[in-house]
């Protein structure tokens, strides 16, 4: 699993005109699912997320984290991160997983992390054309990837 982590003060999806999802002060996950890719995986990646010392401490120092800053999460899901470049100018996107085995993986994850937040997450909706906006905060944008564990 590969993700993008955005801090954000403001994200929503817009899916055919209709706010799907919409936060204020929080994170905007992007998260790409493949091959190979399991329940240990998600549960390493939610617990690193939701532990992720990000927002602004009242010294302004990152020390805290989305609990501590009482924040909301919205997740994404986005095939296009397990683009393989390595040929060609055209990605691949091989590696991604069919939705068969996505769209378990991703409702598992956006389920585990609802239960550590302590309230859903926004979502938006597996295969849909999506609009997403955002306000990144700081810019601040972490990636993780759960190949990269060690």
């Amino acid at each position: 699993m590969r993700t993008v982590i955005q801090r954000v003060t403001q994200a929503s999806v817009t899916i055919e005109g209709t706010v799907k999802s919409s936060i204020g002060n929080g994170m905007l996950i992007l998260l790409g699912i493949t091959n190979g890719d399991s329940s240990e995986d998600i549960e390493w990646l939610c617990n690193k997320i939701i532990n992720l010392r990000i927002f602004d401490d009242e010294n302004g120092v990152m020390n805290r984290n989305i609990l501590d800053a009482k924040g909301d999460i919205i997740v994404v899901s986005q095939f296009t991160l397990m683009a393989s470049y390595r040929k060609g100018n055209r990605p691949s996107y091989i590696h991604a997983a069919k939705p068969d085995i996505a769209i378990p993986l991703y409702n598992e994850f956006c389920a585990n992390l609802s239960t550590l937040l302590g309230h859903p997450v926004g979502t938006g909706e597996f295969g849909a054309d999506m609009k997403v906006q955002l306000l990144n905060d700081g810019p601040v944008t972490i990636c993780m990837d759960t190949k990269n564990k060690e």
